[in-house]
């Protein structure tokens, strides 16, 4: 599995001198507990590491500034515990590259009636000190978080989590280094972009390779490797074999073995967490990456295929994004295939040629290898399986020329009706929200690709959050869309994000 690094986060009390010394040690003491508190949560995946109470602009700039040269550190957390003057904040939001979250919580949950007094009153005065703060960032159009809520609350803390997801999101993607194995899909438009741009918004590094540079990689791999790697492969995974000779069977597995270590090498030697591969250039590849591909997304890599590039580094984002989530039900990509229009059942199969996560399965996974209708090569071998259920979200990252635009549809996976005994794929099937005439059109309204990048952990909420941090356009499509409205915000955004 690809590492992501142990991300932490600066807790950043807000305050200043006016109220002495015995106030701002209460601060730091009730900052120190909410620390702890957060810190204890199951709620809150990362660290969260206290921060001396800021007080002057001098202070501020210099805690930013450390958080910028922190790799470890994601994002800034501030709470204004008292009145704490926001002009302060201007020279260290000029420098500050992280993400920053607004914290609006109090320490007491409860106005201590009988003992109020203006000691109290000037000590624990968050409902001003938010307000202070919020201006200056709505001032400096400051893209920020805002929570609201007691520090105990499960529902303000569940926030505080995705939120973090979110900030690690926005950092791995400035460490996202794709190997494009040959070209986009000829003729082909969604699938491609400005690579430049991209390079720019969100960090990405996109390189091309020639597939051949590829194959000593793979034609390298020992027969030793190959057979200890099969070997895992028939103990882990049921086998299908449509009654082809069982050596036979082995050999086209073989195959993927040898790519999935090959490839595997290639990225590491050269540093790259996504790659993208073309079936119509496979040059001295004797299968069309398929079985590989699955278990190198399961293992953390982001893949496309087609020469898509932007969907690859979308799943890899999702894969950072959910990587501290223990019960994570799976981030991977998919394509939309073929509509069942019955009403009462309808819905979208999604799926692909031979490249669907493993990490999406629900029970049982098996090899099977059947001709594909392109790609000159083999019969490639790869796992099939059918998608959990559940809510999900589908994201479709698109170049739209003078701006990105990143499509966030929820969904709801379903068991399928039947079974498909002729269709050797890993699949999905999901109606999207509001329903599937209304989630459609809103989507080719939208522009959405093909791909996507898919969810069964992540929020449309926390994408927004992404793109905004990102400076993009993000569109959503849920159980509130009516095509009206949701033409109107498309123009709205045209002339917002150009």
């Amino acid at each position: 599995m690809l590492e992501i690094r142990d991300y932490k986060f600066y807790f950043c009390p807000c305050t200043q001198d006016l109220y002495g010394d015995e106030c701002l040690q209460h601060v730091h003491e009730h900052a120190a507990e909410v620390v702890d508190y957060l810190n204890a949560s199951d709620a809150v995946p990362f660290k969260v590491e206290l921060k001396p109470n800021l007080l002057t602009a001098s202070m501020i700039q210099q805690v930013f500034n450390e958080a910028n040269n922190d790799p470890d550190c994601a994002g800034i957390i501030t709470w204004a515990h008292t009145f704490s003057p926001s002009k302060n904040y201007i020279l260290g939001l000029q420098d500050l590259q992280k993400p920053l979250c607004q914290f609006a919580t109090q320490y007491n949950e409860e106005i201590p009636y009988d003992t109020i007094d203006m000691d109290f009153m000037n000590e624990n005065q968050a409902a001003h000190g938010e307000r202070e703060l919020g201006h200056i960032f709505a001032r400096m159009r400051w893209e920020h978080k805002v929570v609201f809520g007691f520090w105990k609350d499960p529902v303000a803390l569940a926030e505080l989590g995705q939120w973090q997801t979110t900030a690690v999101g926005v950092l791995e993607s400035r460490n996202i280094r794709l190997c494009r194995f040959a070209d986009t899909m000829r003729n082909v438009a969604v699938t491609d972009g400005d690579k430049i741009e991209a390079h720019v918004k969100f960090g990405w590094t996109v390189d091309a390779w020639p597939i051949n540079e590829l194959v000593p990689y793979v034609d390298a791999v020992t027969d030793e490797e190959v057979k200890a790697l099969t070997d895992e492969y028939y103990a882990t995974y049921g086998i299908v074999d449509d009654g082809r000779d069982a050596d036979e069977f082995r050999r086209h597995v073989e195959v993927q073995a040898a790519q999935e270590i090959g490839i595997q090498r290639f990225l590491e030697e050269h540093g790259y967490n996504a790659f993208s591969d073309h079936f119509g250039d496979l040059g001295g590849l004797k299968q069309l990456p398929s079985l590989s591909a699955q278990r190198l997304m399961q293992k953390g890599y982001g893949f496309g295929p087609e020469g898509d590039w932007k969907t690859p580094c979308l799943v890899r984002i999702m894969k950072a994004m959910t990587s501290k989530n223990p019960n994570a039900k799976g981030s991977a990509l998919l394509e939309d295939y073929t509509y069942n229009l019955v009403p009462g059942k309808e819905g979208i199969l999604e799926s692909h040629m031979s490249e669907v996560d493993p990490s999406m399965a629900e029970g049982k996974i098996a090899i099977r290898a059947t001709p594909l209708s392109m790609g000159d090569r083999e019969d490639p071998a790869r796992l099939i399986f059918t998608g959990k259920t559940g809510p999900a979200i589908a994201c479709s990252l698109v170049d739209l020329g003078n701006r990105f635009r990143l499509i966030i549809q929820e969904v709801e996976c379903k068991e399928v009706e039947k079974p498909m005994p002729m269709l050797p794929t890993g699949t999905v099937f999901w109606t999207p929200k509001p329903n599937l005439k209304v989630g459609t059109e809103a989507w080719i309204y939208a522009g959405g690709a093909h791909h996507t990048a898919v969810s069964y952990d992540l929020t449309a909420d926390q994408m927004v959050d992404w793109a905004e941090a990102m400076g993009i356009e993000p569109v959503v499509i849920d159980a509130n869309t009516n095509i009206r409205d949701f033409k109107r915000d498309l123009k709205l955004g045209e002339v917002y994000y150009r």
